[in-house]
Formats: C-alpha cells, structure tokens, sequence
C-alpha cells in the first residue's frame, strides 16, 4: 500500500490512558479523598495506592463496595492517617534525631577537650552513667563508631576554627 502512495488508516487500539497526567492533578481533581506522596496517588480513607493514569481506575475504586465500607470506618474514626512512602518517611528529621547528633557531637568534643581517650565511653559505668544521667545518653555510641562518624566532623570544625583565628 505504501508503494502506491496511499496510506493506511490510523489504528483504532490506541491506548486510552492520559499520558500527562501527575498525580497532584488527580487530587485537585478529586479532592480530600485523594492524597499525593513520592508520586504516588493514594486513598486517603483506604490507604491504597491508586493508578493516576487511568480515571476510570479511580472512579471503580471510588464507587466500590470496600472503599465506601473504610470510608464510613475512617468518618466515624476522625483519625486522618495519610500513608507515606518509604524515602519520606526517611527524610523526616525530628528534633530527637537532631537532638541525638547533638549530644554525641557535644560528648566528642568534651573527651577532645579533656584529652579523655574515645575508648573510655566503652567502660561500663561510664555507660551507666551516661545512660543515667545524660539525656540521650544512652544513645551514645561505641568508641570505634565515635572515631569513624563523629571525630572527623569535630576535627574539620576545629580546624575551620583555627582558620579563622589565624586571620
């Protein structure tokens, strides 16, 4: 047929999916049902991840007999969990998180300061105590991971401080 100039007609099994479509646009569309997480479209009340491509998907699983169950179950709770996805829920800090660092940093530059040996944080009433006493001491780790994670961070910001003075 091509060698004849004539072309063939367009195929009719096109897929019937919309291909810009992002998640975020399905819960403007949708509203409060819907939440978007990591680009990821999930049901608020069910907590299941939907495919935003397909609308169809959506209204099948909005006009299904589970989803209208959890969603009478989520109403009469009024908890509004929305489920996440693993890399967010890594990239939260929280202040205990930032707290932690903080104290161990602290501890590192004490035992610098003090030319107390890190080894000394392995003895067991020192964990006693630490553990005792100190908020968050207890969170304190080992001498070898001291040196590996904590020493080099205390030894550039000395050596930044020095700098510093120098001029």
């Amino acid at each position: 047929m091509e060698r004849f100039g004539v072309k063939s007609a367009p195929s009719r099994n096109r897929s019937k999916t919309a291909l810009y479509v992002t998640p975020q646009d399905r819960v403007t569309e949708f509203g409060s049902e819907l939440h978007e997480d990591g680009g990821k479209l999930f049901c608020t009340s069910c907590n299941v991840v939907l495919n935003h491509v397909r609308k169809s998907a959506i209204n099948d699983h909005l006009k299904s007999k589970t989803h209208t169950k959890r969603k009478a179950e989520f109403e009469e709770q009024m908890v509004r969990k929305k489920q996440r996805t693993l890399t967010a829920s890594l990239q939260c800090n929280s202040t205990a998180q930032t707290e932690k660092t903080s104290v161990i940093q602290d501890f590192v530059k004490m035992c610098l300061e003090a030319n107390i040996p890190l080894e000394k944080a392995d003895h067991p009433s020192v964990r006693a105590f630490l553990s005792r006493y100190v908020k968050n001491g207890s969170s304190i780790p080992k001498s070898d991971q001291l040196r590996k994670a904590y020493l080099p961070d205390g030894y550039d910001n000395e050596n930044q401080l020095i700098n510093t003075e120098d001029r």
